[in-house]
């Protein structure tokens, strides 16, 4: 991977640019084939995957015995939390490798945006750089779909709210707070925080479609919440 950097221009190369590009695009498309409670636990293993890779490429944290026991409390909530409520563990072996994939693709993202970052250039500029790139990457992809410019359809405000949302909330602004994070954190401890995802989700359900948790969901929230405080804990060894 060439990864340059001029000071006369501020210039950072498309092929940096690109290469993260196509890594989010792998997650994408790699998290969506399997099943939501099979994606939840495998793609949380991103911490994992973030901190072999730190360990190797940036040589700069070195989890200690704390990161690995927060992990297992974690991914043991989360996989409480994610088959709750089902009667039977169903696999899909493919589905399940992509998953591992995205992980991976994740964590891939997360080095390369702390590698970025050193520089010590804009974080909105480093997201838009990205998403532009990522445009002209989704292009092509839409010849092989049944996608239709049809503006007519925003007179609807449903589909107007959804498509910013998805846009300015759900992209934009989520990928902007995420690179100033690794910028802030690190990837490594950025990444544990990936555990509170299945947690939100169960609060959101509560509080807004008015679900239940069950006593397993509870104790996996829980045991989510309590990995990441254990993680969060001593990350070197002085």
């Amino acid at each position: 991977m060439h990864i340059t950097k001029t000071s006369k221009d501020n210039y950072i190369s498309p092929r940096t640019h690109i290469s993260s590009n196509r890594i989010i695009w792998c997650y994408l498309i790699f998290s969506i084939r399997t099943q939501a409670s099979n994606a939840s636990v495998i793609v949380s293993i991103a911490p994992i995957l973030t901190a072999l890779l730190s360990f190797l490429f940036l040589k700069e944290e070195k989890p200690s015995i704390r990161f690995f026991l927060g992990f297992l409390a974690a991914i043991t909530g989360i996989f409480a939390i994610s088959f709750s409520g089902a009667t039977q563990l169903s696999l899909n072996p493919a589905g399940d490798i992509l998953a591992l994939l995205a992980a991976a693709s994740w964590a891939i993202y997360s080095i390369l945006v702390k590698k970025i970052s050193a520089w010590e250039y804009p974080t909105i500029l480093i997201t838009r750089r990205i998403f532009t790139y990522g445009i002209l990457f989704m292009i092509p992809l839409l010849i092989k779909t049944d996608f239709s410019l049809n503006l007519q359809r925003f007179t609807n405000p449903l589909y107007l709210f959804n498509v910013l949302f998805l846009g300015v909330g759900a992209s934009a602004a989520c990928f902007v707070g995420w690179n100033y994070g690794i910028k802030l954190l690190g990837p490594l401890r950025s990444s544990v925080y990936i555990y509170l995802v299945p947690v939100i989700t169960v609060i959101s359900s509560i509080l807004v479609l008015k679900e239940s948790i069950t006593p397993v969901g509870a104790l996996g929230t829980a045991l989510a919440l309590l990995g990441l405080l254990i993680s969060e804990g001593r990350w070197q060894k002085k």
